[in-house]
């Protein structure tokens, strides 16, 4: 069953940011990452949520995109996120309808 993980990044470094998307996207694909959003105009519809840039990617599955997330490969492409970057992170199982 696919999973997604969703980003809302706050960037505080366009040049920094843009050395983790060009080290990030390689990394992702090679786990069958698939981004659905990156980035892009948004409109809120319901509560006081404040999204800043959201980033949508598709894997496989839970334990792939976990897998990609937080393994050895990931860590220094996920500390230059981190140094130039705040947001909020989450994976979500999808296909339960």
């Amino acid at each position: 069953m696919s999973a997604y993980l969703i980003l809302d990044v706050e960037i505080h470094d366009q040049e920094k940011y843009a050395e983790y998307m060009k080290l990030a996207r390689p990394l992702v694909e090679k786990y069958g990452g698939k981004y659905h959003v990156r980035g892009g105009p948004f409109e809120i519809m319901d509560g006081d949520w404040s999204p800043t840039r959201l980033v949508v990617i598709e894997y496989p599955d839970m334990e792939t995109a976990k897998a990609m997330y937080n393994g050895d490969e990931y860590a220094p492409i996920k500390a230059i996120r981190m140094s130039c970057s705040t947001g909020h992170t989450v994976i979500v199982e999808g296909g339960m309808v």
